[in-house]
């Protein structure tokens, strides 16, 4: 078994391939345990965000676990293959060092990917698929997260997509003081959107949502009034802005929808955000006259202007992250050499067992005691060296300069001249 790490993100695949191997959270312990059930694979964790789907594991059959991620989904392995990366042994934790530290993100140094995979480790835990290398990879995976974090200015002065939606509103609007804007969903990205958008003192605020106690929590925080899914299309022409960001696996705001909402505003402008990963709008809507629709990815690369300034601390965060790599590869392979230690400290204790034993029914015979220390030790020396010798006496001549160098090195003996 070796560790892998298989995945699609923002570099990689488009929003309309992302969208499609998303695993919502209600789904994700039974789809690890059906991937431990289904494939030779040992451990497992599973991050799914709106930038990416990875699947990290222990497993020998490498290609299995990308046809599993792909039927899964309905998908075709052909379908998804061209966007997959696999990254085997230190390439996945270098990749999952560098994700969980920000530098692998659609916007450099954004700290939410930290929780997201806390979060990921908790599920894996809870269903029983977390072993002892995928926990000591992402405990290392932390405190490296917390090393760049500390050590350098990787997070200082990050756009984020809220703070990239506000600029964009910007754009469009003379002034969000005068807008209507409404939150559709309830969750993290959709309060630290309402923070920001709030912080402009808009006309007014809506949320909207599934779980009302949810939508109020965040109605008393920003001063807003709270609806219910089902009043979407009497209260979307009243606003201006919208922003989505929701679980739901289909779009909960269709092209008619906008159509009849554009209608009814006499066709004032109204600006779009949508942050969901499977989309929240209709695609097609972004036709519309009259609408400006912009996606995550859309946010990500307004996000990413001006990211120049903090090369010097990404320069650093990599070599930290290089440096705690060597650590745990040593680590790994010194994991590996147990059952070889093992093996080897028990033949030894198996010599020792049965010299010891020999010594002690010659004492009780009542044989010289010096006597039989001195039989004792020319015994367990000859039991250790009997092996080395008997490999080096039999070797072929091509390898019988190596092994007697390796010899040298393991008894540090000194070289002959």
């Amino acid at each position: 078994m070796q560790l892998f790490a298989f995945g699609v993100n923002h570099q990689t695949a488009p929003l309309a391939v992302r969208e499609r191997v998303v695993f919502g959270a209600d789904i994700l312990s039974q789809a690890l345990r059906d991937l431990i059930d289904r494939r030779p694979v040992q451990e497992a964790a599973i991050i799914s965000t709106c930038n990416r789907t990875e699947v990290y594991c222990a497993t020998a059959d490498p290609p299995g676990v990308v046809d599993w991620l792909a039927g899964y989904h309905q998908l075709k392995p052909q379908q998804l293959d061209p966007y997959v990366y696999r990254l085997p042994q230190e390439k996945a934790v270098k990749h999952a060092f560098r994700v969980a530290s920000g530098l692998d993100s659609m916007v450099l140094g954004e700290p939410q990917i930290l929780g997201q995979f806390k979060t990921a480790v908790r599920t894996a835990q809870d269903a029983g698929t977390l072993g002892w290398l995928l926990n000591k990879l992402f405990q290392s995976t932390f405190s490296v997260a917390k090393s760049v974090r500390s050590e350098t200015e990787i997070g200082a002065s990050t756009v984020s997509m809220a703070s990239a939606a506000v600029q964009l509103a910007e754009r469009i609007y003379p002034t969000i003081a005068g807008q209507s804007v409404m939150f559709v969903g309830a969750g993290e990205m959709i309060e630290l959107c309402a923070a920001h958008f709030a912080a402009h003192h808009p006309r007014h605020i809506t949320f909207a949502n599934r779980t009302e106690a949810r939508a109020q929590h965040l109605a008393d925080r920003f001063l807003a009034r709270t609806i219910s899914l089902n009043d979407l299309p009497g209260q979307l022409p009243l606003h201006d802005i919208i922003v989505c960001c929701t679980a739901s696996p289909l779009p909960i705001i269709g092209k008619g929808l906008v159509e009849s909402a554009l209608k009814a505003r006499k066709h004032l402008p109204l600006t779009m955000f949508d942050l969901g990963v499977p989309r929240d709008i209709e695609h097609e809507v972004e036709n519309l006259d009259d609408v400006f629709l912009y996606t995550v990815d859309d946010l990500g690369k307004i996000a990413r202007d001006g990211l120049g300034m903090r090369e010097n601390a990404v320069a650093q965060a990599e070599v930290i992250i290089e440096n705690h790599v060597t650590d745990f590869m040593h680590w790994l392979g010194n994991r590996e050499l147990v059952p070889t230690i093992r093996a080897l400290r028990d033949a030894a204790e198996r010599s020792r067992r049965h010299e010891v034993d020999r010594a002690l029914r010659r004492l009780a015979r009542g044989e010289d005691p010096q006597r039989v220390l001195e039989v004792l030790s020319r015994g367990l020396t000859n039991k250790f060296l009997h092996a080395p010798m008997h490999s080096l006496n039999h070797a072929a001549e091509e390898e019988r300069e190596a092994l007697a160098e390796l010899l040298r090195r393991l008894h540090h003996i000194p070289r002959q001249e």
